[in-house]
């Protein structure tokens, strides 16, 4: 298996930038420009894609290296315990404070805040946050005092904020005011030219470690590239490291592979494909038609399809139409708005 060398990045920082694709490229020329700065960073991606590490990559290059990365995820922590969570609560604010606690803010003081999974923070939170961000001083549960506080905000989500604006689930002022200087790292599925590379780093940690050595063959690489991969860079370091434990000191060929990425080749995939796209067009003379109902008529038939297959799991479906969740999710939502 051939594998290009990644260009020159900061050694404690390779790891979370392996890739020579454009996308990759792109997303360390946008590290290297906003980190030395003290701008708001929103990276956007799908859960797997490795946001935190872009995170981590702005805060290692900036001037507050040597000060705390302070990582919070706002998905995982209940609404009501969310705020003293940030910034923190006086003795006796609420039942079961029986003492004094610094939040996530002063910890990340002169550092960097990672919010990640910002999409999903309850609307009483997020007019708080954007009182903090504008005022840059926060108080904490139970206290009047105003604290004031020098932290770098970097958020992360895997949300189309734009769709949850209309719907009224996210501020359109704090997404302003964090979307000061975007991020978006791409899924795997659109640098495929990486998945060499990824597979030699992801081998070469797990030896580090005292794992086993592990190959691939040639033809369980292309396999693997024609995988949609919903869990992204994430589910490609946990297949390698389950390899890694079946096949120790051994070539891995494409049937020692598990089912699910077992994918068939160019001329199996385009002899399957004929069939769906005859039946498109078959027994149909062109008289003239209304183009874009067509097409949404097709698609929404594919995607009724899919969910069928996939009992109704949408990330399964997305995975059958190569598509993000997100993306899936905004079109069926269209379609049941037309319906």
């Amino acid at each position: 298996m051939s594998v290009v060398r990644a260009p020159a990045f900061p050694a404690k920082l390779r790891s979370a930038m392996i890739g020579n694709s454009p996308a990759m490229r792109t997303v360390r020329d946008l590290i290297h420009k906003v980190a030395p700065t003290n701008s708001n960073v929103l990276i956007l991606g799908e859960s797997g894609t490795g946001k935190e590490l872009v995170a981590r990559s702005v805060h290692d290059l900036s001037p507050r290296a040597n000060l705390p990365f302070v990582p919070v995820n706002c998905g995982a922590i209940p609404g009501d315990l969310l705020e003293s969570e940030l910034f923190g609560h006086e003795k006796g604010a609420f039942t079961g404070a029986l003492d004094k606690r610094r939040g996530r803010f002063e910890f990340a003081e002169g550092g960097t805040l990672f919010l990640d999974e910002i999409g999903d923070m309850p609307l009483q939170m997020q007019v708080k946050l954007l009182r903090v961000l504008q005022e840059r001083s926060y108080e904490r549960v139970g206290s009047n005092l105003p604290i004031r506080c020098d932290v770098r905000i970097v958020a992360a989500t895997h949300r189309d904020l734009s769709v949850a604006i209309r719907e009224g689930s996210f501020r359109e002022d704090l997404y302003y005011r964090l979307n000061v200087f975007p991020v978006e790292v791409a899924p795997l599925r659109e640098r495929l030219c990486d998945l060499p590379m990824l597979i030699e780093h992801f081998a070469s940690r797990l030896a580090e470690k005292g794992g086993s050595a592990l190959r691939l063959s040639q033809d369980a690489v292309e396999s693997l590239a024609r995988c949609a991969w919903v869990g992204n860079v994430r589910e490609l370091a946990n297949l390698i490291e389950r390899l890694s434990i079946l096949y120790p000191q051994q070539l891995v060929r494409v049937e020692d592979l598990p089912p699910c990425y077992r994918t068939p080749g160019p001329q199996t995939q385009s002899t399957q494909a004929a069939p769906a796209r005859m039946s498109i067009l078959e027994d149909r003379p062109f008289a003239g038609l209304d183009l874009k109902d067509h097409l949404a008529r097709i698609e929404a038939e594919f995607i009724r399809q899919a969910l069928e297959a996939s009992q109704g799991k949408v990330a399964q479906a997305a995975r059958l139409l190569q598509l993000r969740r997100t993306t899936l999710v905004e079109k069926m939502r269209k379609c049941a708005g037309a319906a």
